[in-house]
């Protein structure tokens, strides 16, 4: 798919959200306005915010749950419709008491609101969604489709395409190296010699081209071919043997450029910024908050056995670099040549640092390396240095994790890959999921990160 043509689906299914939600808004707004002039004969200005409120309000609601989403079918759609609505009035209840003006509004005209905004919010739905449906399926009729391939990528294809709500599969093409052996979703229509037989006789309107590398050469020949046919061409590539890191497809001077592996930062510059100011004064605050804790757990580390306050360990950061990360020193003063992760029942650690280790709170230092740039609050968690060269060479793309900001918490840590990993595939599994992140970071990912972080504290694997 061209980003051309990604850009179109998107702002189609933007407009299709658009125009039902300002429907939707409209005719709920409306019923609060006559409700209020029927209860006070007029519009107080504390009824004219909740309006406002409720329009600043349903977006994120309706959008998050995917409210006017075309694949939902009727029930489906209203139900998520209803949840939309309950999660907006929820977050203005929420809102009215922690403001304390509850008692401002009458609970008649809220309770008639909820009940007959809803309703009309379905009249509105019933005939958008009818229409939208229609549409579809007008346009899935001018997208029976076949796939030119029947390797291993053409399958996978096949298997996600023939979703009810995606393309009509009508069936496969054979190369001179198609796998025979290899168990097909769909029949398959002929060989490349008569594609274009095949493409007039079954009223084609689009081709998927899903070769593996090694037949790469007919993809030119194949589109050529197919230029005065009047059919969509569609190339996927066979990428599947690789391992991409945060991939996308871009333009370049109208020159189409694949990244098979780009930083967050640089695909993402804006957004990272607010990232990194969200988390920054995250940090901040929680470092003001938490001083009293932070002061309290210094003083027991001092007299829990002679040492510093903190311990500074160099481990990679961002892009490789080495930085300094700060913890509440957990365990005795001690000589190591070699630096040896913590073990269960492990004789190094102290009593206070056996509980600050359990609840994570010698991690709290490291809010001042999120506040000086070196460190995220979600990121991958950085590892000492000579961990990291231990595996590098055993783990593929190990140092692939460093392409973003590593953090106090991350998405190994909330799915339970963390504590010791005394097996090579244990840190495996820790670095797919920071690898997993990288490619689907988001800011909205990050805050579930941190919302869910402290339900994982009680972790048997945290010692």
């Amino acid at each position: 798919m061209t980003s051309q043509h990604r850009n179109l689906m998107t702002n189609r299914r933007g407009l299709t959200f658009w125009a039902q939600w300002a429907a939707a808004m409209l005719l709920a707004n409306m019923v609060l306005s006559a409700l209020v002039v029927w209860k006070y004969g007029t519009i107080p200005s504390e009824y004219r915010l909740l309006g406002v409120l409720t329009l600043l309000g349903s977006v994120p609601a309706y959008a998050m749950l995917q409210v006017y989403h075309k694949r939902h079918r009727l029930l489906s759609g209203l139900g998520r419709l209803l949840a939309g609505w309950v999660t907006l009035l929820s977050g203005l209840l929420i809102i009215a008491f922690a403001t304390k003006t509850s008692e401002s509004y009458s609970r008649e005209v809220v309770f008639s609101w909820a009940v007959l905004g809803f309703i009309v919010q379905v009249v509105s739905y019933l005939p958008l969604h009818m229409i939208t449906r229609i549409h579809s399926r007008k346009l899935r009729k001018e997208r029976r489709s076949v796939i030119v391939g029947t390797s291993a990528l053409a399958i996978e294809l096949a298997e996600k395409l023939r979703h009810p709500s995606r393309v009509p599969l009508i069936g496969m093409i054979a190369t001179d190296k198609s796998d025979t052996n290899l168990e097909l979703a769909l029949p398959v229509l002929g060989s490349l010699v008569n594609l274009r037989a095949v493409i007039e006789a079954e009223g084609i309107r689009r081709v998927y081209i899903a070769l593996p590398l090694e037949e790469v050469a007919h993809i030119e020949g194949i589109y050529i071919d197919l230029l005065d046919m009047g059919v969509d061409v569609v190339w996927i590539p066979d990428f599947g043997s690789m391992l991409l890191l945060n991939q996308s497809i871009s333009e370049i001077e109208h020159m189409p450029a694949i990244y098979l592996n780009e930083s967050p930062i640089s695909s993402h510059p804006a957004a990272l910024l607010a990232k990194e100011t969200m988390e920054r004064s995250l940090a901040l605050l929680a470092l003001i908050l938490l001083s009293p804790l932070m002061i309290a757990v210094a003083i027991a580390v001092r007299r829990s056995s002679p040492g510093p306050i903190l311990f500074k360990q160099e481990r990679h950061g961002w892009n490789g670099d080495v930085i300094k990360v700060w913890k509440f020193r957990s365990m005795r003063v001690h000589d190591d040549d070699v630096v040896k992760q913590a073990t269960r029942n492990d004789d190094r650690i102290t009593r206070v640092g056996r509980f600050i280790r359990r609840t994570s709170i010698d991690e709290l230092p490291q809010l001042f390396n999120v506040l000086l740039g070196e460190m995220a609050l979600v990121g991958p968690r950085p590892h000492a240095v000579t961990h990291n060269i231990y595996y590098t060479d055993k783990i593929r793309a190990y140092m692939a994790r460093h392409r973003i900001k590593p953090g106090i918490t991350g998405l190994a840590q909330i799915t339970g890959h963390r504590g010791e990993t005394e097996t090579v595939e244990k840190m495996q599994q820790r670095v797919n999921q920071d690898l997993n992140y990288i490619n689907h970071w988001s800011l909205w990912l990050d805050i579930k990160i941190i919302i869910k972080t402290p339900f994982t504290l009680l972790s048997k694997n945290i010692y």
